[in-house]
């Protein structure tokens, strides 16, 4: 089972906020099915964000924007199932929650309903969103903030590109996680903002931070599990390190099962049942 940083406990949301307190760093990181998520409950994350990035990661699509909620929910399932005791936050996608709170709280509600995780995540922190945010946790949801470089906005922001820079921009990403705050957010996703910026927000704030991109002061730290296991091969941003690089290994292991196929070496004695056909 997961650990709250080590406690032998499933993470919570006070949890989280003990975590700021004492100075323990929090552990996240994305999976999108049974195996991986049952893998990352083994190595001891103390969250599993089911991220909209599975569209780009496991669907194919060139972007987050064309995730549906079906398609979230079914695999937010799945990490369910394959790490039943580690705190799972699921991605609410594009215009599932941006239309009004009404259409949120009820997409929110499927959601936590169906999928059994313990929060959802927004991105952006208007004016709009933080009454949003309001909204679902006063219906008893808790929400996760994001702010920085917010991926459904990507088109907006004109590309994947670091936020914050100049005293202005950095002066609204503070004011809006700030906002989030006041508005009930449990934590907030600081991604691709400069590592001042980052370290100045997280001592602002009485929640936690979870940081990509974003350098060492965020109260915690989020990779997708893909990147840092080094199977996307062509992603190679300036944040991620890879912590393995299964990409070779994987392409090794079919290329030696392909060889050992044509040469007829599989299966071999070891892998075929004994009995012959009419034997007693």
């Amino acid at each position: 089972m997961s650990s709250s940083g080590g406690s032998g406990r499933r993470a919570s949301v006070r949890g989280f906020l003990e975590m700021k307190q004492e100075g323990r760093k929090i552990v996240a990181m994305t999976a999108y099915d049974f195996l991986f998520a049952r893998l990352l409950e083994e190595g001891g994350v103390d969250l599993i964000l089911v991220g909209d990035s599975l569209g780009q990661v496991v669907l194919g699509y060139d972007s987050t924007i064309p995730v549906t909620l079906d398609e979230m929910i079914h695999h937010a399932r799945a990490v369910r199932k394959g790490a039943a005791g580690t705190f799972v936050v699921l991605d609410m996608p594009f215009l599932t929650y941006q239309v009004n709170a009404e259409e949120a709280l009820r997409n929110a509600g499927r959601v936590m309903k169906e999928a059994g995780v313990e929060a959802v995540k927004l991105e952006g922190g208007s004016s709009t969103t933080c009454d949003t945010v309001r909204a679902l946790v006063t219906a008893g949801i808790p929400v996760m903030g994001h702010i920085g470089l917010t991926p459904q906005s990507v088109h907006a922001l004109g590309g994947y590109r670091v936020q914050g820079r100049g005293e202005e921009a950095a002066q609204r990403i503070m004011a809006e996680a700030k906002a989030l705050e006041a508005a009930g957010a449990f934590s907030i996703v600081l991604e691709l903002i400069p590592g001042p910026l980052a370290q100045e927000i997280s001592a602002a704030l009485t929640i936690p931070t979870i940081g990509i991109g974003a350098g060492e002061g965020c109260d915690g730290q989020v990779l997708v599990l893909y990147d840092a296991l080094g199977l996307n091969k062509s992603f190679k941003p300036k944040f991620l390190k890879r912590f393995a690089d299964l990409h070779e290994v994987a392409v090794e292991g079919v290329r030696a099962y392909a060889r050992e196929v044509r040469e007829g070496t599989y299966p071999g004695p070891d892998h075929v049942f004994g009995s012959a056909p009419g034997s007693s």
